[in-house]
């Protein structure tokens, strides 16, 4: 592993349920990778756990997950005095649940003969803040062992958390630092013997809790196309087990491992991509941003009057002045995307009593961004120093843009422009709805789109296009990158523009084959492995099939969906937060970014606007369930076509073009 950077995580496996996760290999052993553990919170309680027979560890055979559970087969070679074919097997059950792990072991006997075994399950105990396991620098923090009770649990705290793991079907005993479940096992033939191992976490500093919200979504209709089937039914399962409250309703954690909590950005577009599925989830994030939207000038958290949290954690920063703190407010896009959801939320059904419940928090939530507009677009500084303030989601530190990026003044960004544009229009649509005047809001948005036509259009050689960004001295930055994907539907563009934007997202040069890259293949900092100047994001790729749908671009939108769907089945139906930005003519799958999170909130619910678009374009590989007919297209097509008989070929006239048409009535 590179020293202090995050461990890799794309050939680990995770078990679930929010706000409590393990990692570890598929063969179900916690302790080879830097990345491995059982955490809660933000907080990693055990470091590793291994199981033994006789003290040899087992040999793996195949995981698979079943209802919520993970299971794992393997033989125990060491009971088996090494026959030719084992006759001693061993299933390792794990089941998460909010603040709780279950392990259950089970020794099957095979043999002719009874089999003495000692089966251990050993736990390795660390106390370790999540973001120094991040940084690939763990910290462990002192923690106390109580001796054994009644020689059925052990319990540790730290003075705040306290952990209590308690065994049945072997005894529980401390060595060291670990913590090991023993069972001596007598297995007569076909027989088998099983212990089980419960962990359990308090922590009363948490900031979120698990939640569950069964009504929160429905289900997508299955289409007859595997991979998109096989997509909506995972990407369903990974959403319900991020669900988190924090005391105002259910919303998603933004993804596993390093972000099991509220990170504004990533639920507001989760939720808005769900919008066709329910807006229970929409609801408790906007009620949970709400309650803590800003109320006064903090320059150590970004917090301002009417500005939406970026964040909430719950203990402080290890490396203070590097890392935000708990909560931290300054964000440039959370303020716009709150207001955006708000609109959506309400178009799709959202009580306006509701609306008017919020009515308070989106007055402010304008004036903030109103604010922020000093100089004709949509910016903001970044007075806290964590490189949140000025940027989007697309804001990491290696999108290296302009020699003057690291000038005083904050960059426009164009993405930032269109999401503005897209608040001020929902939010006077929203106040119209109020009985307030929405007017001033419509005219605001209209400034806005004159001044970004005149600002941010250029032309690099044969294309033109909106720049990514003004720089601090308002020159535009000339990159083609995907965020121009994002512009469409917001009503920043016009229709003449959308369709520029819309070819420009099939060229090559963005267009991979699996999503959009998110800088071209010919800009001067393009690199595939690089997060924001060249991998591929699903959710980016999904909000540009989302506004292509808004917009009627249901052709375009089609052929995008379509690369996201070939990415998914790759990735067997679990959308990593970010894959490489290698082509379909460098590999013929996806590869993999070795640290991306997974699974995360927004890749799961990008599987609706593809969803949604491949509906809506006839499938070249597979038909309606109803009866279809074959219907010739000679060359003049003037005239109705006729049904073509078909017979065998004679190869002595030109073969017609088919096409599927509904039967007639």
């Amino acid at each position: 592993m590179c020293a202090a950077r995050p461990p890799l995580l794309h050939q680990e496996l995770v078990a679930l349920a929010a706000p409590t996760q393990v990692w570890s290999a598929h063969d179900g052993t916690v302790g080879s990778s830097e990345a491995h553990g059982v955490y809660h919170g933000d907080w990693r309680y055990v470091r590793a756990m291994g199981l033994l027979v006789d003290g040899v560890p087992v040999e793996p055979i195949a995981s698979a997950e079943e209802q919520g559970r993970t299971i794992f087969h393997a033989v125990a070679c060491a009971a088996g005095s090494n026959l030719p074919i084992p006759r001693v097997s061993v299933e390792r059950m794990r089941e998460v649940r909010p603040g709780a792990l279950v392990e259950r072991v089970t020794l099957v006997n095979g043999r002719d003969e009874a089999v003495d075994a000692v089966v251990e399950l050993v736990c390795e105990i660390e106390l370790a803040p999540i973001e120094s396991v991040r940084a690939g620098q763990p910290a462990p923090e002192a923690i106390e062992l109580v001796p054994l009770v009644d020689g059925e649990h052990v319990v540790m705290r730290d003075g705040t958390r306290t952990v209590r793991i308690s065994g049945r079907g072997g005894a529980l005993r401390i060595d060291g630092s670990r913590v090991v479940l023993a069972q001596e096992a007598h297995v007569l033939p076909d027989d088998w013997s099983g212990m089980t191992l419960e962990l359990e976490i308090d922590d009363p500093t948490l900031a979120v809790h698990g939640a569950r919200c069964d009504a929160a979504l429905d289900q997508l209709e299955p289409t007859g196309r595997p991979a998109l089937d096989r997509w909506a039914e995972r990407a369903m399962a990974d959403l319900e087990s991020l669900l988190l409250d924090a005391g105002h309703g259910a919303f998603p954690a933004a993804g596993a491992p390093w972000h099991m909590t509220m990170v504004a950005r990533d639920a507001l577009i989760a939720c808005r991509l769900l919008l066709p599925l329910g807006g229970a989830l929409a609801e408790g994030t906007l009620r949970t941003l709400a309650a803590r939207q800003g109320v006064q000038v903090d320059a150590a958290t970004g917090e301002q009057p009417g500005r939406i949290l970026h964040e909430m954690r719950q203990s402080d920063p290890v490396r203070p002045g590097v890392e935000p703190p708990p909560v931290y407010t300054g964000s440039l896009d959370a303020t716009p995307l709150w207001i955006v959801l708000l609109h959506d939320a309400w178009q799709a059904g959202l009580p306006l009593e509701t609306v008017r419940e919020l009515r308070t928090a989106l007055h402010a939530a304008l004036h903030w961004m109103e604010s922020h507009c000093g100089d004709g677009f949509f910016t903001a500084a970044d007075e806290a120093g964590y490189g949140h303030s000025g940027k989007g989601w697309e804001g990491g530190a290696e999108r290296r843009i302009a020699p003057a990026a690291d000038g005083a003044a904050p960059l426009a960004t164009a993405q930032a422009q269109g999401l503005a544009c897209r608040a001020a229009v929902g939010g006077a649509a929203l106040l119209d709805a109020l009985g307030d005047d929405g007017e001033p809001w419509r005219a605001w948005a209209e400034r806005l789109r004159a001044r970004f036509r005149d600002a941010f259009w250029v032309r690099h050689e044969d294309a033109r296009f909106p720049a990514m960004a003004l720089d601090a001295d308002g020159q535009p930055i000339e990159v083609l990158v995907s965020d121009i994907g994002q512009l469409i539907g917001t009503t920043l563009l016009s229709r003449v523009e959308e369709a520029e934007v819309a070819r420009l997202l099939l060229d090559d040069r963005l267009s991979s084959g699996f999503g959009l890259r998110t800088m071209a293949t010919d800009a001067e900092h393009y690199w595939p492995l690089a997060p924001y100047s060249g991998a591929i994001w699903p959710h980016d790729t999904a909000i540009a099939v989302e506004g292509l749908l808004r917009s009627g671009f249901v052709g375009e939108a089609g052929q995008l969906a379509a690369q996201l769907e070939r990415a998914a089945d790759a990735f067997d139906g679990r959308m990593p937060e970010v894959y490489a930005g290698y082509g379909v003519d460098d590999a013929p799958d996806p590869i993999p970014y070795p640290g991306a999170c997974s699974p995360q909130a927004w890749s799961a619910a990008a599987v609706v606007p593809v969803h949604r678009a491949l509906l809506a374009v006839p499938s070249r590989r597979h038909t309606d369930r109803g009866h279809r007919h074959l219907i010739a297209l000679e060359p003049d097509a003037s005239a109705d076509p006729e049904p073509l008989q078909i017979n065998a070929g004679t190869a002595q006239a030109p073969r017609p073009r088919l096409r599927l048409v509904p039967p007639t009535a």
